[in-house]
């Protein structure tokens, strides 16, 4: 069986729907990070599957660790908010935090 860009880019479309549906359903800060780094990772995907069926080359490699490095980034400062905001209202529910800053 040979995998071919279709196999890729279902298996980032299933990614991001999962992404998708992890952002609608938690309430929890590092559920929506994670459903976030899900939707990055099919993206990355799909760089990476055309870039290496031969549409576009390697730009799409170095775009994917381009975004590789920012989501770590963005990561890291989101995870820096999410304990601040747990030292500060002892809860990372975003419903809460968003009620009780009223």
């Amino acid at each position: 069986m040979h995998v071919t860009l279709l196999h890729y880019l279902v298996l980032a479309a299933v990614l991001f729907v999962l992404g998708l549906v992890t952002l609608a359903t938690r309430r929890n800060a590092i559920g929506v990070l994670l459903g976030i780094e899900l939707i990055l990772n099919a993206a990355n995907l799909n760089l990476v599957a055309f870039s290496r069926h031969g549409i576009g080359g390697v730009e799409g490699q170095v775009f994917t660790v381009f975004v590789i490095a920012l989501a770590a980034a963005e990561t890291v400062v989101a995870l820096a908010i999410v304990l601040a905001i747990f030292h500060h209202y002892r809860t990372v529910e975003v419903d809460r935090v968003s009620q009780m800053k009223n």
